[in-house]
């Protein structure tokens, strides 16, 4: 959780940022945390989706997508919308017979669908995650990688370039409000982002980015 304070304190300005981003839109919440248990992990995910449905509660147009950060089983566990994978983890496909099983298990009451997205760095690997049944890509880093400044960036011509695909791809790394537009200049979908979200106003952000 990149927020200060404690534990306590961190996770309740994550759901707080969470409620937010529902409010002004966004269409998808990812929950990236890597170094959490599977039960704490599990916990942090329910708490997370009854702050997304709390938020959204008077408008189902509002409510994004929670997607878990490669956790098939966490995702399953607590009725997310889906998972994103790393470009190491297993295929799409393979997570899709899993959710297959899984809602066959369930009988009627299974749950309805599942999203797909594939972290990405060539348009090799947006190549790969589409034929293996990926609902969108999230190519990385365009601008910059927090934490990796000595990692080059992959540029406008990449992002480009990985574009050419069949499946909507999301620009990320060093977006801003500023240099948002060039990525959908060079044919993004839409942009992610980090810091940008979760230092700033959120819906004065997501306003900014639709008048794009």
């Amino acid at each position: 959780m990149q927020f200060s304070g404690n534990e306590v304190s961190r996770r309740e300005q994550m759901l707080a940022k969470i409620a937010e981003a529902t409010r002004a839109g966004v269409n998808y919440i990812q929950l990236r945390e890597r170094d959490l248990t599977s039960r704490d992990l599990e916990r942090l995910a329910a708490d997370a989706l009854r702050a997304l449905r709390g938020a959204s509660r008077n408008s189902e147009k509002l409510r994004p997508q929670l997607l878990i950060n490669s956790r098939t089983d966490v995702a399953l566990a607590v009725g997310a919308h889906g998972v994103h994978l790393r470009s190491h983890d297993v295929p799409p496909d393979a997570v899709r017979q899993i959710w297959n099983c899984w809602a066959a298990a369930c009988g009627p009451g299974a749950p309805a669908g599942l999203t797909v997205a594939v972290s990405c760095h060539t348009a090799a690997e947006v190549r790969q995650a589409q034929v293996h049944g990926a609902d969108f890509a999230v190519f990385a880093p365009v601008f910059e990688k927090k934490g990796a400044p000595a990692a080059p960036p992959a540029g406008l011509a990449a992002l480009h370039d990985a574009t050419r695909m069949a499946i909507p791809v999301l620009a990320l790394g060093g977006i801003t409000v500023e240099n948002a537009a060039s990525c959908l200049e060079a044919g993004a979908a839409g942009i992610a982002a980090i810091r940008l979200f979760q230092q700033n106003d959120i819906a004065r952000v997501a306003s900014a980015l639709r008048q794009i």
